[in-house]
């Protein structure tokens, strides 16, 4: 199984089947000489394992299933009015990515169409990506498409309740980052987000959060 530029153990050889991201091309490169042997060392300890999937931990969220594992202990009690994702294309933000450049961007055409999609943000944890059926990985709100921005990872980011109804946004590690209302999210730092707050993410998508109910 090949290894992508972020380490992530990928099914395919193009692109990640986690983040997104280009694979590396193992032409010119050289193979990795073998380290010299330190002496004998005891026993490592073993790395930690997603208790739903076994795949050992990387971060915050299982890159295989997206498992939470910031400690939750049991369901989180929501209260208050029920929200929803909009998703939507963003001539403008689409625009300002290709200026910006990349290996990639002159191949990414803006979608002549892109209606908008609603999902209810219900539960503990709403992941957002791309299904990978390598993976097994179905997000709750899939970006697949049609139209599939290419610019999302599999698993981009994650919508976290809170016992007050409130929602916070975490971006585990993504291959093209994730924006709040055009400002750039740290990767694993929880950010408020709320009725008409903006996510930008991969080439031209846009979520706003509403309040109601799909």
């Amino acid at each position: 199984m090949a290894t992508c530029p972020q380490g992530h153990a990928s099914g395919a050889d193009d692109y990640c089947d986690v983040c997104g991201a280009q694979m590396a091309s193992p032409a010119g490169g050289s193979a990795p000489q073998p380290s010299a042997p330190s002496g004998p060392a005891g026993p490592s300890a073993p790395a930690e394992e997603c208790p739903v999937c076994r795949t050992p931990r990387a971060g915050l969220f299982c890159e295989l299933c997206g498992h939470d594992f910031t400690g939750a202990s049991g369901p989180v009690q929501v209260t208050g009015a029920r929200w929803e994702a909009v998703t939507a294309a963003d001539r403008a933000y689409y625009d300002k990515v290709i200026a910006e450049g990349g290996p990639d961007a002159h191949a990414v055409a803006f979608p002549p169409y892109c209606p908008e999609r609603s999902f209810a943000l219900t539960g503990e944890q709403v992941r957002v990506g791309r299904r990978s059926r390598a993976r097994n990985l179905q997000p709750e709100i899939d970006l697949s498409g049609p139209p599939e921005d290419p610019g999302v990872s599999h698993l981009h980011a994650v919508l976290l309740a809170q016992p007050d109804g409130s929602w916070l946004l975490v971006d585990p590690g993504s291959a093209n980052g994730t924006q709040v209302n055009g400002r750039p999210v740290t990767v694993n730092v929880p950010v408020p987000v709320g009725p008409g707050d903006r996510i930008h993410l991969g080439a031209w998508t846009v979520i706003t959060i509403r309040e109601g109910t799909p």
